[in-house]
């Protein structure tokens, strides 16, 4: 078994280096947003442009059919797009009318998730009284479908299950007479594993092109649906089930150290493929978040499937004493690094991802992270008490006296593992789960095309007038609390958007220190939302949601 200074020296060693990472690191960006557009928000042109342009913060990936352009009748425009880097292009293959015209995108972040949004400008003059709005749109973030979240669940844990006890069997389990039972048993758990997280991820790749196009089951007949997806993500999935057959092929069953190197091999390389793929990928430096991403993943397939496969076989070595107390020690002393490693890359991934500790309890993303620390804490005070105190019952047994001895650790390990069970529901959420702060609730009306919030300790103060279809105009006031004009370390971003029409971004002009300006054409009546963000420092991004109602 592992002693206390190899430990503390281990832990030690992952500790100084996260804190240099942290020390060292910026925050990641979660979603892209849009940063400019050419032709402008609200810009009157004299004649229609051949290529619209739209800038984004990140990398993006074009959709089928993710752009439709709307004349000032409300009939559709044909248009060709691309996307190159963070540039989406637009080439109009067809002269509009003039009057004001109506651009809805929807792209891919870099992170795998769909934003959209809208942008109108006109050619000539703007459309009097207004436009017709298009009969439906996106809403700026989507919602992850539930069955998506369902299916990647699943498909962690068959995954995490399968590759961790292809492990715990070459590794863990001694070869020789009296082992024949327990292995049969973790064989037949690890095929069962490896079903489901064929099944699962195979199932995810559908769901996957649906959500990312923003339609329903009907789109599933059409080639540009299963082309919408990158190749990184069939990828991903050819590798995961592909070295979860090999892994169960070649380690379920006695062989040569060749043979469980394999093994080991292919379960690995299954585990690893979904850190290419993700938020981590939107993170930076990328190669050090997704090798923490890899390893953090590796680390808890051998804690799960190392506490599955102990639960399986130590009641089927109750008779060998010998074998039982071999397969206990060898896992108790390459669980405390598993459970360092663990916590370091897990340490790393949540400062990387959400960039603040204020966003473990501001972010929706970061409450979810808490419930999962909370769940494997008490995982590992389990552990604790197994290593610490059960063990050490069990190995001053008399061989006779094991059988009854072990149950205690049995009954821990089993208990142990439904934590982290119940830890990876939680995982499938966040894979699935924004890092950016959820907006303030709406402030309070002050005046009819006025609203204030709040966003750290700035207030915000944004006009919209004339509040009616058409032309608008957006100004926007930042004060301290002494009443002064205050800025935050990057300009504010304004974003409108309705049930019906999200315009996305609006390109603000500063007038001066703290006074923000800009033009946008409000296609339909209703309620419209304005999001203002505002960076108040390098680690903090709050958000304000206020509501304006718009004339007919």
């Amino acid at each position: 078994m592992i002693g206390h200074r190899p430990l503390r020296a281990t832990a030690s060693l992952f500790l100084a280096l996260v804190l240099l990472l942290l020390g060292t690191s910026r925050p990641a960006h979660a979603h892209a947003n849009l940063v400019r557009t050419d032709p402008a928000e609200g810009a009157v042109l004299q004649s229609a442009p051949s290529r619209i342009l739209f800038t984004f913060d990140e990398p993006v990936r074009a959709v089928p059919d993710g752009v439709q352009i709307f004349d000032p009748q409300g009939d559709p425009v044909a248009a060709g797009t691309t996307a190159t880097g963070s540039e989406l292009a637009v080439a109009l293959t067809e002269r509009p009318l003039e009057g004001t015209i109506v651009i809805t995108w929807r792209v891919v972040s870099e992170d795998g998730h769909p934003i959209s949004g809208a942008l109108t400008f006109s050619v000539g003059a703007p459309s009097t009284p207004g436009i017709a709005t298009p009969p439906s749109f996106s809403n700026t973030v989507p919602e992850v479908p539930w069955v998506l979240t369902l299916a990647r669940w699943l498909g962690y844990a068959g995954l995490l299950l399968a590759a961790g006890l292809v492990v715990f069997t070459a590794v863990f389990l001694p070869a020789g007479p009296g082992t024949g039972r327990a292995r049969h048993r973790a064989a037949t758990l690890t095929r069962a594993a490896v079903a489901l997280a064929a099944v699962a991820w195979t199932a995810a790749l559908p769901i996957t092109a649906v959500y990312l196009l923003g339609g329903g089951p009907e789109l599933l007949g059409e080639g540009s649906t299963w082309s919408s997806l990158p190749p990184a993500e069939y990828a991903v999935v050819a590798v995961v089930v592909a070295g979860l057959a090999a892994a169960a092929g070649l380690g379920t069953s006695p062989g040569s150290r060749r043979r469980r190197v394999a093994a080991v091999a292919a379960a690995t390389a299954a585990v690893i493929a979904p850190a290419l793929t993700g938020h981590t990928r939107a993170a930076g430096p990328e190669a050090l978040v997704v090798g923490a991403d890899a390893l953090h993943l590796l680390a808890g397939s051998v804690w799960l499937g190392g506490l599955a496969g102990l639960a399986l076989t130590l009641p089927a070595l109750s008779g060998h004493g010998a074998a039982a107390a071999r397969t206990l020690t060898r896992f108790s002393a390459t669980a405390a690094a598993v459970l360092v490693a663990l916590i370091a890359t897990g340490s790393l991934l949540a400062w990387r991802i959400l960039g603040s500790w204020s966003a473990l309890a501001g972010t929706g993303y970061g409450r979810l992270l808490l419930a999962k620390i909370a769940l494997v804490l008490a995982a590992l005070a389990i552990a604790a008490w197994n290593r610490w105190s059960l063990l050490p019952r069990v190995a001053a047994t008399k061989s006779a006296d094991r059988r009854t001895s072990a149950r205690p650790v049995v009954r821990a390990t089993a208990i142990e593992g439904s934590i982290l069970v119940a830890a990876l529901l939680i995982t499938g959420f966040l894979v699935d789960t924004s890092p950016e702060a959820a907006p303030a609730r709406p402030a309070a009306v002050t005046s009819p095309g006025t609203r204030t919030t709040t966003l750290g300790d700035i207030a915000v103060e944004a006009t919209l007038t004339p509040l009616s279809r058409g032309p608008n105009t957006i100004t926007l006031k930042l004060r301290s609390a002494s009443g002064e004009p205050a800025e935050g370390v990057a300009p504010p971003v304004v974003r409108l958007s309705s049930e019906r029409a999200p315009l996305g971004a609006v390109p603000l002009t500063q007038v001066s220190a703290g006074f923000y300006t800009a033009q946008v054409t409000i296609p339909a009546p209703g309620t419209w939302r304005m999001q203002v963000s505002l960076r108040v420092t390098q680690f903090t991004n709050p958000v304000g949601e206020l509501e304006f109602v718009i004339a007919g």
